[in-house]
């Protein structure tokens, strides 16, 4: 169900906030647009939740509804069946989410190629608010070098250091540009283009789990660590990503797919 778009002092009528909640005790998944989580604030759905809007506007979500655990970084955030995304373009992203894990990454990025828009899009909304541009294009170039060196060999162990040697820059200097260029930080970056990876893998092939977790970069079937982080303490990055087991996921997404051929 979707709440709609609002300005955060616009009122909403009575019947609609009572729609919302009922919605919700029923089980039914919320979702709002933009500044649509100030309506999903007023009907009391956000009061101890996590929840991400506009980023001009998540100071003021902040201060008129305390309750809320607002976090201005995200695209888009699901806190126990509700969600919200920040701009329109998130709104989007959320969008796709959802008909990604109802129906699988083909179906999504089918919807995305016939809106002209990117299936998934990585980092935070941090990378969208204005801040200082990489040094020269030849930064820029460099860093998205790294990006497709490490998309093509995402088996391999990873660290800073060791991205950021091609680029010429020492690890303090390519983790600074790195996250101002995409928003977020070289791990948690390739944690989720390993989270992706491991995604497609169930959806697409027979492989055991351990083989997923191998070709996707992760240091084990259990857990789907990163190899640098094998040894220390680190969530679930699957199920962290998902909210579900790598296990359960592919059972759910072959139950929803039905018939169609898994690649070998």
């Amino acid at each position: 169900m979707n709440a709609f778009p609002a300005l955060p002092g616009a009122d909403v009528p009575a019947p609609a906030l009572d729609a919302l909640r009922r919605a919700h005790t029923a089980g039914v998944p919320v979702a709002s647009l933009c500044a649509g989580a100030f309506v999903l604030a007023r009907a009391g759905l956000l009061d101890g939740r996590r929840a991400v809007t506009h980023w001009r506007l998540a100071d003021t979500l902040a201060a008129r509804h305390p309750k809320v655990r607002v976090e201005p970084g995200a695209l888009f955030i699901e806190d126990t069946g509700v969600w919200t995304p920040a701009g329109t373009a998130a709104g989007i992203d959320l969008c796709l989410h959802l008909v990604r894990t109802a129906h699988g990454a083909e179906a999504a990025a089918t919807v995305a190629r016939s809106m002209v828009t990117a299936p998934f899009r990585t980092g935070t909304q941090a990378q969208f608010i204005e801040r200082p541009t990489p040094r020269t294009d030849r930064d820029a170039d460099a860093l998205a070098a790294v990006r497709a060196h490490a998309l093509a060999h995402l088996d391999r162990p990873h660290t800073v250091a060791s991205l950021a040697a091609p680029a010429g820059m020492s690890p303090r200097s390519f983790a600074r540009h790195f996250q101002a260029t995409t928003g977020t930080t070289p791990l948690h970056w390739l944690i989720t283009q390993r989270v992706d990876a491991a995604r497609k893998l169930l959806e697409r092939t027979d492989h055991p789990l351990p083989e997923v977790a191998r070709r996707a970069g992760f240091g084990s079937e259990v857990t789907m660590l990163p190899h640098s982080l094998r040894h220390g303490r680190c969530p679930q990055h699957f199920a962290s990503h998902l909210a579900t087991s790598p296990r359960d996921y592919r059972a759910a997404f072959r139950q929803t797919a039905g018939s169609s051929p898994i690649a070998r």
